[in-house]
Parts: structure tokens; sequence; C-alpha cells
């Protein structure tokens, strides 16, 4: 990236996608300072003992409260705002929680960056927010919608998103799951093995921001194309990495989960722009002087299909297995690798 000597802030950021950015970061020039902002001082202090470089500056404090973002926001270039509350079940049972920390969190973040003239903020979404059944996938399309209205009225600040789908092994996914069940000889819980999902590493996750980073224009959404997966397949994968003979036990589906995983909707498809390895979705930015009844409409957008986890590229066991493979977590399980492994 053309920058140098600037500050980014990380909300969430001791979470495994603040930790990727970290080490990417910490020893470039891009940035004199990065801020760590997030509600947990364990990991903070996890954090500050593991890397022991004196760029990081921490902050404790919660996005629901607009009274400690704010100063974190101060002196601040960029801003990748990944503090979210992302696991499904959880987020069923408490709805208001998620609507606390994803919708309202996000405009408070926005809000303080416009306030601090922050060049760049750029919110993290996920494939729930695409057609969401759930609470989860709900409050993260409201997140979506939040950043694109605030993206319109943001001055100086650019507001723009990225969505991705899974990231294998990152915190309370299923990869780590599956790999402790092998290892105590218990039975591989799997909820319905013809479930599909994309299957995205840690390292593409970062490069899916950074790279809305740098083309990102106001309220645009950021999309990369990804492999995808049955579950049956990872975990007969995972036994056979293992040389595991594990039973499966099919439990059902859990509160709130889909068959596959859309990242991008039919309705998004029909403005989407290819730009490779990524899809840029521009936002619509119509105002409300619109006509009380249309007299032109758009292209038919029933004949365009939405982009999910059944109509992507399929990944067999063996190719699970070689993307497995490159996972921390699996090298240093199956080959004895001594390598840094993501946060638990």
């Amino acid at each position: 990236m053309e920058i140098k000597n600037k500050t980014l802030l990380i909300t969430g950021g001791t979470g495994s996608f603040g930790t990727a950015v970290l080490r990417k970061f910490i020893n470039s020039d891009h940035f004199r300072e990065i801020r760590i902002f997030s509600r947990d001082e364990k990991k903070q202090d996890d954090m500050r003992n593991q890397f022991k470089n004196d760029k990081l500056k921490f902050y404790i404090g919660d996005v629901r409260e607009y009274s400690s973002i704010e100063p974190a926001t101060r002196g601040v270039d960029y801003i990748f705002h990944a503090a979210a509350l992302k696991q499904v079940p959880s987020c069923e049972f408490f709805p208001m929680q998620a609507v606390q920390t994803n919708v309202i969190g996000t405009q408070n973040v926005i809000e303080a960056a416009v306030k601090n003239n922050v060049a760049k903020v750029i919110c993290l979404s996920t494939d729930k927010a695409a057609y969401p059944i759930n609470a989860m996938g709900i409050s993260k399309a409201m997140m979506e919608k939040v950043a694109v209205a605030a993206s319109r009225n943001a001055g100086e600040t650019t507001v723009c998103l990225t969505r991705y789908g899974n990231v294998m092994a990152s915190r309370g996914s299923v990869i780590p799951l599956f790999v402790k069940q092998i290892k105590n000889q218990e039975s591989l819980t799997i909820t319905d093995p013809k479930m599909t999902r994309f299957l995205m590493s840690l390292e593409e996750a970062v490069d899916l921001v950074l790279f809305a980073f740098e083309h990102g224009n106001p309220g645009d959404l950021f999309v990369n194309k990804a492999p995808a997966g049955t579950i049956g397949d990872l975990a007969q994968a995972l036994r056979e990495l293992f040389n595991a003979d594990n039973e499966i036990k099919i439990i059902g589906t859990r509160h709130g989960e889909k068959l596959y995983e859309t990242l991008c909707t039919r309705e998004e498809m029909e403005k989407a722009e290819d730009m490779g390895n990524f899809y840029r979705i521009p936002a619509d930015n119509r105002d409300l002087n619109y006509a009380q009844y249309f007299s032109e409409g758009d292209r038919d957008i029933s004949a365009i299909e939405d982009y999910h986890s059944h109509n992507t590229a399929q990944q067999d066991v063996e190719g699970m297995k070689k993307l497995l493979l490159k996972l921390p977590l699996i090298r240093k399980e199956v080959l004895g690798e001594d390598i840094m492994q993501y946060p638990d």
C-alpha cells in the first residue's frame, strides 16, 4: 500500500483478524501506530506480551459506548472495524445484544470517525448478511445498511465494507472443534453433512480488507471469490489427515443455520463489478426523490443467480486436505510444526 507513517485503529483487535493484521504490518513502515480497541483486558495483555512492540497502543472500551470509542479515534487515519457478535446460536437467544454491538456499535464507530476526520473506515461483514434468516445475519445486514447510509454524508471520511464467509480455524469455528473431538476420541458432531460453507483462510480475509482499503469508494461492498465444500467432506478430510476413525454423529441443524451461505445476492450480482479475485458492489446512491410509481424498471434480475456456497467452485475431500494443510493449527497438530497459531 502506498501509505507511510499512518495511525491504524482495529476495533475488536484482539481476535483472529486483528492478530493477522498485526503480523502483516507490525514490522512495516506503513503505520507508525496501531491501536487495539476491545473490552477484554486479558486478551490485550496477552497480545502486548506476544508482540512486545512500541507501535501497539491498547484501548479498553466497547463500541456500544460512544464515549469510549470516540477518544480512541482521535488522530487516527484508518479504521478496520472488526468488533462484532458473531456466533449464530448466541445471537438467536440474545438478539438485542447483537443489535447493540453490530448495529449501534457500528454507528458509533462511524460517527466518531467522521467527527475526528478519519480518512477511511472498513466495516467487516459476513455472508450471513445476504438473505439473512438468523439474528446474527440480520444484525449484520442492518450494519451494512447503516454503513452505506452513513457513507453518503461522511464528508472527508470514506466508509466502505467487506463481506466474507467462514474463516477456517478461526475462533469458534468448526475446525478447532473437530480437531478437539478427534484428539479426545469423541464422535464428530455434524449438523448436516450436505451443508456447504465457503472456505477462506485468515490471510485471504485480511487480503480482502486490504483490497477494500486501497480501492474502496464511499458505500462500496467488496466480496472475495472463494471455494466451498460440504461439512461431511470437511470432517472426512480431517479424519484422513489425523489417520482417525472417529464416528460421525449427525446432530441436526442448529438455530438459524442455512443449508448454504450466500456471498452476493442476485440483486447485488446484477450490478457487481468483477475485479478478478473480488466483486465490487457499488452503493445504491439514489435519493428519496424517486417517482411514486416507477415508469422504467431494471432488467429482469430473476435470470441472474446469486453467488453462494452451492454454486461456487467445490472442493472434494482431497481438495479440502490441501486447504487444511495450509492452516497453522493443522500443520502444528498433523505435522508437528511449532508455528504461531491464531488466538483461542
